[in-house]
């Protein structure tokens, strides 16, 4: 019995940093959104489109603390369960995530600073990311070390809108998209102090997250900025009022800026 016990302890223990992070993502995201809607940035007179958007993206958050709490507290039989229904979700994700931005970009509707390129490309490649490393946590699922690991940084990859609507624009301008990955790596970088401090080595999981969210950078900070961008902008918002919007030009902020 007293193993049992002592078991159940160091279980909790371990589990405890990744029920604190989730918790954390998920208040960054909720505060957030909150945030715009209190603003009046977003109100609930948009189309269904950009609803459909809301309840996926805002669902898995719930979700993914409700994954996170039931592994932490032993429920592993629902904890699988839901772990097939989240897979699921993640797909509808991807493709609703990118008809957004698809729409967005067409309508003009990009923010100051993104270059507009860049923001097509940008978005559906970081849910993609967010995909690919769910399902990797869930091919990993019977292993305890990389499973939570991945599947917190997925869920990083798909923090970008969240800092994006809390930091300062106005202050960062053309920074924007720096400060940002900045919020979504701090999260595989509290992961690597953590494990160092207290196992003295750093799984490897927390390196294939953090290496994977850097390689988005670098296809942000190139590709999406490349004339092939350029060309496949052309493309989705041909006859569409993003045409009038040049692809690889930042657009004029919604705010008076010092001469």
């Amino acid at each position: 019995m007293t193993s049992v016990i002592a078991r159940r302890s160091v279980f909790a223990t371990e589990e405890r940093f990744f029920v604190i992070t989730a918790i954390v993502m998920a208040l960054i995201n909720i505060v957030a959104f909150s945030f715009f809607a209190a603003m009046g940035i977003s109100s609930f007179h948009a189309p269904v489109s950009v609803h459909i958007h809301a309840i996926l993206f805002m669902g898995w958050v719930l979700l993914f603390v409700a994954q996170v709490s039931l592994a932490a507290t032993g429920s592993l039989a629902l904890h699988r369960k839901l772990g097939w229904l989240a897979v699921g979700w993640a797909s509808a994700m991807v493709i609703v995530g990118t008809l957004t931005t698809v729409s967005s970009a067409q309508k003009a509707a990009v923010p100051f600073f993104f270059l507009p390129a860049q923001f097509l490309l940008m978005n559906p490649l970081s849910v993609i990311l967010f995909a690919a490393l769910l399902i990797g946590g869930v091919a990993k699922r019977r292993d305890r070390e990389w499973h939570p690991r991945l599947i917190i940084c997925g869920m990083a990859a798909i923090m970008g809108p969240s800092f994006g609507r809390l930091l300062p624009a106005p202050l960062l301008m053309y920074s924007m998209l720096t400060a940002v990955f900045i919020g979504m790596i701090a999260f595989p970088i509290a992961g690597i102090v953590r494990d160092k401090l207290r196992h003295g080595h750093v799984h490897p999981a927390w390196w294939v997250g953090l290496g994977s969210l850097i390689l988005l950078q670098l296809a942000t900070e190139t590709l999406c900025r490349s004339v092939i961008a350029a060309e496949i902008y052309d493309q989705v918002v041909a006859g569409t009022p993003g045409a009038l919007v040049p692809a690889l030009v930042y657009q004029n902020p919604p705010f008076q800026t010092p001469s």
